[in-house]
């Protein structure tokens, strides 16, 4: 333990995982490093994220905030420079506290007007240009290994912008080392920083290790491939309409050229395939799911071994989920159903209260919580314009909000038993809708929302989400942004310097 006895904080993230990508949730899925995570602490499996899509989904977790109020509301949008910000970022607000920062891996800050700085990072190593790179930050693209980047990039050729065009997600089998992959360096990288001297330090450790995968291409390793018995993986399973229904999906395509024409040819190629062939591509995003739980694992060992996990709050999520050929072989995110918006979500290490390790819990959550959660362990104030509330506590919201502005317009409100999606057809007349029972229909093929029977229950969820929002956005000083859904119990106080935080703290 360090002079500092505050908690170190080891923050792991990946790009477009499922929530359901974990061993703990599906056995097929070979997770064990994760799964030991999640055995030692709290899995939020109703968990969301605040946009379904990467820049603004990882802006709204850095800041706190959610995309329309920072700012950031599509990937395609202009991003603020480091003047602009519109809230303290997390790794800025953890240095200010007197912690080392060390960031390794993606961030995806997006279009700025400037490079941006390392925002907050005492230690920096980004990936490539096209995710953003950062002045004072060691870059693979042009500093690290060009000849690594060279071979990734012909190895994947042909798989289209973001390596999400057909190609990307039927994959292959790597050829190449891991080193050669984005994250296989960025691994290295972080591992060779936790073997150094860097770590000789009393300041309490923030360690941000994010990954790229399993975000198209689908390439893993034959090793990783190697886990899973094609046998055991099953075909897709599609809804009684096609691609034709009315829906925020086929407002989004028909308003956008770009993304309209690319369902269109996964569309066309997953048609062509044959059941094995669509078991293999969904075999190879798990199996990439199983080289970052290896990765993490390592990384988890270094830390470790030099004593930074005795004292420790333990972090892993992704910044959405993936559709994975879902509703008529739809891909990607970019949508509110479930598959897209859902993610997972685990707090662990020692910093977690005994008595909910190992515990699931049910609550709306969300990424934005994940700032004041951190602020909590670490013992910061967070800012006051913040809409989370630390996951471990007790308040608690009735439901969870996210958004979608690329290309049109389009929220949800998502409780327990019911989702609620809201979308402005450019085209249409007005203000368009879906509901879902989700406890009967989880896969939410079944609309309801012009049900005459489900009328109460739409009005109910409509001036929940305008409730929760005129709160969220009518921020004071002194009281910040919680939301009026959230309960609380005012008798719980900050955690003093370096004890374990839960709600019997109150």
């Amino acid at each position: 333990m360090t002079a500092d006895d505050r908690p170190d904080i080891i923050f792991l993230m990946t790009d477009q995982q499922r929530w359901d990508a974990l061993g703990v949730h599906n056995p097929l899925v070979k997770t064990p490093n994760l799964d030991r995570l999640i055995e030692a602490g709290v899995i939020f499996p109703q968990a969301t994220c605040q946009a379904p899509m990467c820049v603004p989904s990882r802006h709204s977790l850095m800041t706190g905030l959610y995309p329309s109020q920072n700012g950031v509301r599509s990937n395609e949008s202009a991003t603020p420079g480091d003047s602009a910000v519109a809230a303290p970022l997390l790794a800025e607000a953890m240095r200010a506290a007197g912690y080392l920062t060390a960031g390794f891996g993606k961030t995806h800050w997006g279009r700025t007007p400037e490079t941006p700085s390392t925002r907050g990072f005492d230690v920096r190593v980004v990936g490539t240009r096209d995710l953003g790179l950062e002045t004072g930050a060691v870059n693979w693209q042009e500093e690290g290994d060009p000849d690594g980047r060279a071979a990734y990039l012909e190895m994947t050729r042909g798989y289209g912008p973001g390596e999400e065009e057909p190609l990307g997600y039927i994959g292959a089998t790597s050829t190449i080392p891991a080193r050669n992959h984005p994250d296989g360096w960025i691994a290295e990288k972080a591992l060779e920083w936790l073997d150094g001297p860097d770590l000789d330090t009393d300041k309490p450790l923030f360690f941000y290790l994010s990954f790229v995968k399993p975000h198209a291409g689908h390439n893993p390793a034959a090793e990783f491939e190697a886990l899973y018995d094609i046998d055991d993986i099953p075909d897709l399973e599609m809804p009684p309409w096609d691609e034709s229904r009315y829906d925020h999906i086929r407002v989004r395509d028909d308003h956008s050229p770009f993304l309209g024409a690319r369902s269109q040819r996964w569309r066309d190629a997953w048609r062509a395939l044959t059941a094995r062939e669509r078991r293999q591509a969904t075999l190879r995003y798990w199996a990439n799911c199983s080289w970052l739980d290896s990765l993490f694992g390592q990384a988890l060992d270094r830390l470790a071994r030099r004593g930074r996990l005795s004292n420790a709050l333990i972090v892993f999520a992704s910044d959405h989920g993936e559709l994975l050929g879902e509703r008529n072989f739809q891909f990607s995110k970019y949508c509110l159903y479930d598959s897209s918006v859902r993610v997972p979500l685990v707090v662990s290490g020692t910093a977690v209260a005994p008595h909910l390790r190992g515990t699931t819990d049910e609550r709306p959550a969300a990424l934005v919580d994940l700032y004041p959660t951190i602020a909590d362990v670490a013992g910061f104030p967070v800012h006051d314009t913040a809409v989370g509330t630390s996951l471990l506590r007790r308040a608690r919201r009735t439901g969870s909000f996210a958004e979608m502005h690329e290309p049109a317009p389009a929220w949800m409100w998502r409780t327990a038993r019911y989702k609620l999606i809201v979308f402005v057809d450019p085209h249409g007349e007005g203000a368009q809708g879906e509901l879902y029972d989700l406890q009967t229909d989880p896969a939410e093929w079944h609309n309801l929302y012009g049900d005459p029977s489900y009328l109460a229950v739409r009005a109910e969820l409509m001036a929940e989400m305008v409730a929760h929002l005129a709160t969220a956005f009518a921020v004071t000083p002194s009281h910040g942004a919680r939301g009026v859904l959230a309960e609380y119990d005012d008798a719980v106080v900050p955690p003093s310097r370096g004890r374990v935080v839960s709600e019997v703290d109150a």
